[in-house]
């Protein structure tokens, strides 16, 4: 899977290129290269007021249904319908992004919901329809059943577990703040003051205002529209899991992502409507065969590696969840 220069950074590139020498062309600032990427941290998020563990899924079966032997329940349901609906997003880089020069979404929430409906279909080509949902839209599309499952860098928390349900965590993201390029800050607690962007409905926006209750939050429903504040100068910084703050920050070379603070941990999960139990196994049997034969690694070397790091394992598996 082969990355693409944003447009406007190659309409830049391809301008440079073209000078006659009359004007001194415009440099564009370099960035550092990305360091390691930290492992998942040990210390995971608190148990829920009930005493489950938030992390906690269900088991998956020992083996998973081929997709010539016949299924029953909520997975039959789809096969009966010969496709796959899946809740993304459409504007975030590296995680699910339309491509410009293709027209398709990509990244690597995509490859997940890829590798699940290969498993229920044998491919997932002509058995995947992916429709692009803001954050408030996750859980309701789930709830109404418009989706079969959002895979839409969604947060495992308690709260959610007690309108949706979860697969096992597919990735540990975590909460950073990005800022214009040449701004002093280091934190987002010397923000006081400054308006700053977190996506509506989003666990950032909790987690800015408990971080720094003197910041102005604004919010956006995607990704796209908290950058596009800050390009025009209406948000001084925007706040997010690190996965979306690097697509943003590749979008821009006026921007950066304070790497020196990470204030929240994020566990992923793929969000799946309640009740939907055998669904969610089978989900978390594909997630464990895409981390047991690489699939995972090569699909995180190619979308976030770049600019996040290089990682040596996936999140582990938590189970043990019955009801």
């Amino acid at each position: 899977m082969k990355k693409l220069i944003p447009i406007a950074l190659t309409t830049a590139l391809l301008l440079t290129a073209c000078s006659t020498g009359d004007y001194a062309a415009t440099q564009i600032p370099t960035k550092p290269s990305p360091s390691a990427a930290a492992p998942p941290k040990a210390t995971e998020p608190k148990a829920c007021t009930d005493g489950k563990d938030p992390l906690a899924s269900y088991q998956p079966p020992a083996t998973l249904p081929k997709p010539e032997e016949p299924v029953t329940g909520y997975l039959k349901t789809i096969r009966d319908r010969k496709r796959l609906i899946a809740g993304v997003s459409a504007d975030s880089l590296h995680l699910g992004a339309r491509n410009p020069i293709t027209g398709q979404i990509e990244g690597f929430d995509i490859d997940m919901v890829k590798a699940v409906a290969t498993a229920i279909f044998g491919t997932w080509e002509g058995h995947l329809e992916l429709r692009v949902i803001s954050s408030p839209q996750r859980i309701p599309s789930l709830q109404n059943g418009s989706v079969d499952i959002v895979a839409r860098n969604m947060t495992i928390n308690c709260e959610r577990w007690d309108q949706i349900a979860f697969s096992a965590e597919y990735y540990r993201s975590g909460q950073k703040t990005l800022v214009p390029l040449d701004a002093k800050e280091t934190s987002v607690k010397q923000l006081s003051g400054k308006t700053i962007c977190a996506p509506a409905g989003s666990t950032s926006l909790t987690n800015l205002i408990k971080e720094n209750p003197a910041v102005k939050p604004i919010t956006a429903d995607t990704d796209t529209g908290c950058l596009v504040l800050f390009q025009q100068g209406k948000a001084y910084g925007i706040s997010g899991d690190d996965t979306v703050l690097a697509g943003d920050a590749a979008q821009d070379p006026y921007a950066k992502v304070l790497t020196t603070e990470r204030f929240s941990e994020e566990p992923y999960g793929l969000g799946i409507k309640k009740g939907n139990v055998d669904f969610v196994k089978f989900v978390n049997g594909v997630l464990a065969q895409m981390k047991s034969s690489g699939a995972w690694m090569d699909s995180y070397n190619a979308w976030l590696m770049p600019d996040l790091g290089k990682l040596t394992t996936p999140p582990p598996a938590v189970y043990g969840r019955t009801q």
